[in-house]
């Protein structure tokens, strides 16, 4: 499925668990205040019975696989994962083929090596809650509307009227995630869409607030699992 336009669709099934795997571009999935990106070369899984919203940001490929709630065995817990190579061509075969019968051996076996794959598959933070604290979203506010602002944790912790020590436990308490990280994912997802853009690497670098291009290459290479120009990473880290 190619979406050429922004799309946001809001989706609710008890009856079906889903897959999500980003072939080209990324999509968004949103639950409650938690927004979770999903870029090139990486797949969400959402239990039956999630209420979310997706917002695919066009140009977008994506293949969708659709599990019974019956089916036993199957994660509860929302997750983000990283495709292998082996997963990815999977997912691939599966959508070609649709829908999978269990009378088929030939198909209960993809389906089964599918399973194993997705248990196996290596969880990647790619969430950002929403703080519900008011200063704390004031902060998140901030950052948000300016990810590449250049002021200080503290000039922004002070806008937000708190200390830096107060909105750091705060995040951890209210996100699980620490001020600087979450600052951090903030501005390599905004940097994910304006590379989706067209935008030369050196000018994202600079726009998203990274003192020089191979820092900046190498945060988003830690983040995604690539590099800004594509080219996946066999090992990140």
């Amino acid at each position: 499925m190619t979406f050429l336009h922004d799309v946001t669709r809001q989706v609710h099934d008890r009856e079906w668990h889903q897959l999500i795997f980003a072939t080209r571009g990324h999509l968004e999935v949103i639950v409650d205040d938690t927004r979770r990106i999903v870029p090139t070369g990486r797949a969400v899984w959402i239990p039956a019975g999630v209420k979310h919203t997706d917002v695919m940001r066009a140009p977008i490929s994506m293949r969708s696989i659709y599990v019974a709630a019956r089916v036993r065995g199957m994660p509860m817990v929302m997750r983000t994962v990283a495709v292998t190579p082996l997963l990815r061509e999977l997912i691939l075969h599966v959508t070609r083929i649709g829908a999978l019968e269990r009378a088929n051996r030939e198909q209960a076996r993809l389906a089964a090596v599918l399973f194993d794959l997705l248990a196996s598959a290596e969880a990647v933070a790619l969430d950002l809650p929403a703080p519900r604290d008011s200063r704390a979203r004031r902060f998140a506010e901030l950052v948000t509307a300016r990810p590449g602002d250049a002021r200080s944790m503290a000039q922004l912790a002070r806008k937000a009227g708190a200390s830096v020590r107060t909105l750091e436990r705060t995040f951890l308490v209210e996100t699980g995630i620490s001020l600087g990280e979450w600052r951090r994912r903030v501005r390599l997802f905004h940097a994910l869409r304006l590379l989706e853009s067209g935008a030369a690497v050196g000018d994202v670098a600079d726009e998203v607030g990274y003192a020089s291009t191979s820092a900046f290459s190498q945060a988003f290479a830690r983040q995604f699992g690539r590099s800004p120009t594509g080219r996946t990473l066999r090992r990140v880290g």
